[in-house]
């Protein structure tokens, strides 16, 4: 092979990478994932991560390249569908309980509450359903955001800050 056919910069050599690859990864985070449309979604932005890196990338190291780009792609998602998911179905407490003044006080406290969390930035509100709803620790958090733990302990304490001076307007 000559260096301009091993060159994935090479517009030939990228379209003939895509046509090769892009049905097995595709198939890949199908059978991964389950959702067809996220992962021919992802295979396009996989593909996009490709072409901005393909100086660093050798034909060789590509088709893992695009597979680690593309569960990590996938994965991110399906982290930020779990915070969607909690956040929507929050609620303070689960009691039964019969005395229609408690449970209407329960309901306004919780839409409160609700509102209060969707006033806050996107990263504090996602570090603040994680650690609080989630349980997960500061370590976890950053380790599924990619980013130091001092900057979710930052996002955290920013985040409290913001909610008690949310809570008390409310």
């Amino acid at each position: 092979m000559t260096q301009e056919s091993n060159d994935i910069c090479q517009e030939k050599t990228f379209e003939a990478v895509f046509r090769s690859l892009a049905p097995v990864l595709r198939n890949f985070l199908l059978y991964k994932f389950r959702d067809a449309t996220r992962a021919e979604d992802i295979v396009q932005e996989a593909f996009v991560v490709l072409w901005e890196a393909c100086k660093k990338v050798s034909i060789e190291k590509a088709k893992s390249f695009l597979f680690k780009v593309g569960q990590n792609k996938f994965l991110k998602l399906l982290d930020k569908d779990i915070v969607k998911e909690k956040y929507d179905d929050l609620t303070l407490v689960n009691v039964e309980v019969e005395d229609p003044a408690f449970t209407l006080e329960h309901r306004e406290l919780s839409e409160k509450l609700k509102q209060a969390i969707a006033q806050l930035p996107e990263g504090q509100r996602e570090v603040f359903l994680l650690h609080r709803i989630d349980g997960m620790s500061y370590k976890e958090i950053a380790d599924s955001l990619e980013v130091s733990v001092k900057a979710i302990e930052k996002r955290m304490h920013k985040a409290l800050l913001k909610l008690r001076m949310i809570c008390k307007s409310l």
